[in-house]
């Protein structure tokens, strides 16, 4: 009999099987289409975002230096005919603005110095150090961040009152110097630090104190600076409580000070406004520009560490 030869089906079927997965999955070039057009949405999202914070920014900054005649003419002019510093020179003549950046610099150094040493002692004592009721504590620090801060104006009034310090820069400053913030931010990053580290130095008989200013600090600084960023600007930025608790204008912060711009006939001179408003804002933009490589780091730090 003659030798019967056996067909290649399995071969056959394997080949259109590849075949039929090849047609339906995506080419190359539709793969990177795909890709092209998630790019540019996400460029367009990012550019409607800053537009959002740079056109109100840029209004600002034309608005300080253009005459009254831009200002008011219609259509409004983008850019200013005639650059002018009348509207800086006038504002600092209406307001004591040195008095005002005095304080207000004082104020921010020393209020966010004190939040952000405060904080680093109680993250780390939060982090590392076992005492009793420490989650239970956590948990109300925690609560702090959902009381709005004017819920307390009149208690801390009160108290700052009983205590003499109205119309001082301490009482402007104590009440806002614990920051349950930076408190939570920190204690996340510093249990996202590697424990083999910690352990090799508690068997080198360090203290709290060495692990703190020898390791705890030098691997926290993008977290540190994040805390300080947010301090700085939250503390050169209030004006509730500076206003309340200060009765003289040689004790006012630069944001009070705007409201010594407004014309006494009820009208608003906006190029002066907007030249306060410049010198209010100005330290402030510097201060993020300086600052804002550490602020992803330091928050994506804080992610890690609420994972654990």
């Amino acid at each position: 009999m003659p030798a019967t030869t056996t067909r290649p089906t399995a071969s056959r079927d394997e080949g259109t099987v590849q075949a039929r997965t090849a047609r339906q999955q995506p080419t190359n070039g539709a793969r990177r289409l795909g890709n092209l057009r998630h790019h540019w949405w996400g460029i367009l999202l990012l550019a409607a975002a800053a537009l959002v914070f740079v056109v109100p920014l840029f209004i600002l900054v034309t608005t300080a230096f253009k005459t009254n005649s831009d200002i008011y003419t219609w259509p409004p002019k983008v850019l200013p005919t005639d650059l002018t510093r009348d509207n800086l020179t006038t504002a600092w003549q209406l307001a004591p603005f040195g008095a005002f950046i005095k304080n207000s610099v004082i104020v921010t150094v020393v209020g966010a110095v004190a939040k952000v040493v405060l904080a680093v002692f109680t993250a780390y004592a939060f982090a590392f150090l076992p005492f009793p009721g420490k989650n239970v504590l956590f948990l109300v620090m925690l609560g702090a961040l959902m009381v709005p801060g004017h819920v307390t104006l009149l208690v801390n009034y009160i108290t700052i009152g009983n205590m003499g310090l109205i119309n001082t820069y301490a009482g402007i400053i104590l009440p806002g110097v614990g920051s349950a913030f930076g408190t939570f931010l920190l204690r996340q990053h510093f249990m996202s630090l590697p424990t083999e580290v910690f352990e090799a130095a508690e068997v080198d008989g360090a203290g709290h104190l060495r692990k703190l200013g020898s390791m705890v600090l030098p691997m926290s600084v993008p977290a540190i600076a994040t805390v300080a960023l947010v301090a700085v600007i939250d503390e050169w930025n209030s004006f509730v409580w500076p206003l309340i608790i200060t009765n003289s204008v040689n004790m006012r912060t630069l944001p009070i000070g705007l409201m010594y711009l407004k014309a006494n006939d009820g009208m608003v001179s906006w190029g002066v406004l907007m030249s306060g408003t410049l010198i209010v804002v100005l330290p402030m933009l510097l201060v993020f520009l300086f600052a804002q490589r550490y602020i992803v780091t330091g928050l994506t730090g804080a992610a890690a560490g609420s994972g654990r």
